[in-house]
């Protein structure tokens, strides 16, 4: 904040002085002699004043040298010179003041009333000529000398006696009221430049004004940094001699602004603004905005990435899984205590199970729930596509590349949770790219030679047998083993029939709260007999088609095989061209046969190849049982169960 300083050239007085404003700690008074002027002033600027208070002479002096401070004349009032006078009638009966014209202001007005003899001697500001107006008042016959203290210093030279016009009290707390005022105005003043200096070294904008001679004005920190200069080196510096492309003579003459003009400086190109500063009608100025080129790439290719990652965000929650039959809560149980881990997730369930809704769950129930959530389907992609997508690639990196390059999908959910799904269906070469960034815990964008650092959980599901797939060479063990840290196995909805009530009420409410269906007790074992070969989502659709073509409240049997899909039917149709005697498989051999074939075998040759006696055996009905034997590739081919 701005100080204040009396500047003294009178030892008696700066004493005086020093006890009339000893109350006033913030206050500074600062002797000098009359030769050390100059080193007085500096000496004051060194230590932080801005507000001097002086009397005429020495605040001329100020004035004459062209430093920027704020001044406050210390008024000698007209009693002060009374009684300097009438200290001076001791010395002599000839009095000569030798003053500036503003101390003898209206004094003549008080002569008729007083009792004092004395002869006016007026000197100009320059201090031109002091010593020859006190040798012209001794020609005149004065025999003492009233004056400042360059005048009593003359005096003495000359062996005339003299009296030191001193400041007296009242001058002196009404120069410092002056100089308070002065000061609370200039730190408000000061608060509200450095908050609107803040504002303008935050934004990424270049700013800077000139007035009409264009002349810099101010100048924020990245105009600073864009032309290489500093504050105190371009204030009132000529725009031109930092940026002498950028011409404002035609804005000023016209006071027209110009917008979004490219410009180049340094070799760096820009976007310019050019705004006349217009205040009462009156122009003060200009204003110069200017922002690099690459800077608003730089943004905008921010802007994008976040509005992408707007949609990488996990909605669903425990909460949202629908159902209280033992499977499931068991499996509830599980992920819940797999979200408290920060390894990696393997789920493994049919299509239709809610593979998505357990990842997206596990994310918002672990640590990582304030990160993104990112889900990628890898069936839906081509290899090369797909490989993009996940690792990102720089400008140029293959034809039709965005020239700005593009961030992979692991590096938007850096700090949250990445869902593979259906990763069976990954390509090789992906599968060993994805298995590096496993391994690294990094990413390389294609084109790329930068490696980026990443901490993303990676959750995968599929509804195949990742070991077969190995066996067959189709999946690679090292990544199968990297992703299989944690295996969570969804259950069918076949096995959890008795939740199929809560989730007809679940869906019903979602697809048409408006609207109350009740099912009848037919209608409920025919939906629980079903064998929901594409499980939970499958019951999503039955429900939303009998929504849209139930023309009863009441759901009944009917209804519900009027829209189920006809897996049965078909599914029976294939099996009547199979129904051969069966023997059993060969007893597992190594790691190609697994115990689920043996199983299904050691039953099909027990029933002698009749399907609805072998699944009655295996406690599961005729339909899962040959959906069982086609996802295992098992064919019943003259009298033998054999692999396909």
């Amino acid at each position: 904040m701005s100080g204040i300083a009396f500047l003294v050239p009178y030892e008696p007085e700066a004493s005086s002085l020093k006890e009339i404003l000893a109350p006033y700690p913030e206050v500074h008074v600062e002797f000098f002699q009359l030769n050390e002027h100059d080193q007085a002033i500096a000496k004051i600027i060194e230590q932080g004043y801005e507000i001097i208070v002086a009397r005429a002479g020495t605040a001329n002096r100020i004035r004459q040298s062209g430093l920027k401070l704020t001044l406050v004349e210390l008024q000698i009032m007209h009693v002060d010179i009374i009684r300097a006078i009438e200290k001076a009638h001791m010395l002599g009966d000839k009095v000569a003041v030798v003053a500036y014209p503003p101390m003898m202001h209206g004094i003549n007005s008080l002569m008729p009333y007083l009792n004092l003899s004395f002869q006016q001697y007026l000197v100009d500001s320059s201090d031109a000529g002091l010593e020859d107006t006190v040798l012209r008042a001794a020609r005149d016959g004065a025999n003492a000398i009233v004056g400042g203290g360059l005048i009593c210093q003359a005096a003495e030279k000359n062996n005339l006696p003299s009296v030191y016009i001193a400041t007296g009290r009242e001058a002196v707390l009404q120069a410092l009221q002056e100089a308070l005022r002065l000061k609370e105005a200039i730190d408000a003043e000061k608060v509200k430049r450095r908050l609107f200096s803040a504002i303008l070294d935050y934004v990424h904008d270049g700013i800077l004004t000139v007035d009409c001679e264009q002349k810099i004005t101010s100048i924020n920190l990245r105009a600073q940094q864009l032309l290489n200069t500093t504050p105190l080196l371009a204030a009132g510096q000529p725009i031109g001699k930092f940026w002498p492309g950028l011409s404002l003579s035609e804005l000023i003459r016209t006071r027209q602004e110009e917008l979004n003009k490219l410009v180049q400086i340094k070799g760096q190109k820009l976007i310019c603004n050019k705004v006349p500063l217009l205040a009462n009608g009156k122009l003060n100025g200009a204003l110069v905005t200017f922002q690099e080129i690459a800077s608003i790439q730089r943004a905008e290719a921010h802007i994008r990435k976040e509005m992408y990652n707007k949609g990488h965000v996990a909605r669903k929650t425990f909460s949202d899984i629908a159902g209280k039959s033992a499977s499931l809560l068991r499996t509830i149980t599980l992920a819940k205590e797999f979200a408290a881990t920060s390894s990696n997730i393997l789920i493994v369930g049919e299509t239709g199970t809610g593979k998505e809704v357990f990842a997206q769950s596990i994310h918002n129930h672990s640590v990582r729930q304030p990160g993104p959530f990112v889900a990628v389907n890898c069936a839906a992609l081509p290899a090369q596509i797909l490989e993009s997508e996940l690792f990102g690639y720089v400008g140029g990196a293959f034809t039709g590349a965005n020239k700005e390059g593009k961030p992979g999908l692991f590096e938007l959910a850096h700090g949250g949770t990445i869902f593979l799904d259906e990763i069976s269906e990954m390509d090789y070469t992906n599968q060993s790219r994805l298995l590096r960034v496993l391994q690294e815990r990094s990413v390389m964008r294609l084109g790329s030679d930068r490696v980026i650092a990443i901490d993303v959980r990676v959750i995968a599901a599929t509804n195949k047998d990742l070991k077969s797939l190995v066996r067959s060479q189709k999946f690679r063990e090292d990544l199968f083993f990297r992703l299989n840290v944690l295996k969570l196995e969804l259950p069918p909805l076949r096995e959890r029939t008795q939740d199929i009530e809560q989730l007809i009420s679940h869906f019903a409410a979602q697809l048409a709260p408006y609207r109350s269906l009740a099912f009848d007790a037919a209608a409920l074992r025919t939906l629980e007999r079903h064998s929901w070969p594409g499980n939970i989502r499958e019951l999503q659709n039955t429900i939303e088609r009998l929504m849209a073509s139930c023309q009863s409240d009441t759901v009944r049997a009917a209804d519900i095989e009027g829209v189920l899909e006809k897996w049965d039917s078909d599914i029976a149709a294939e099996a009547n061209h199979a129904s051969l005697p069966a023997s059993p498989l060969p007893a597992p051999r190594g790691s190609f046969f697994d115990e689920e074939i043996a199983a299904i075998s050691a039953a099909l040759y027990a029933a002698k190849g009749n399907l609805t006696e072998a699944a009655q055996a295996l406690g599961i009905n005729r339909t899962t049982l040959w959906r069982k034997m086609k996802r295992l590739g098992l064919q019943i081919n003259n009298g033998v169960v054999e692999k396909c």
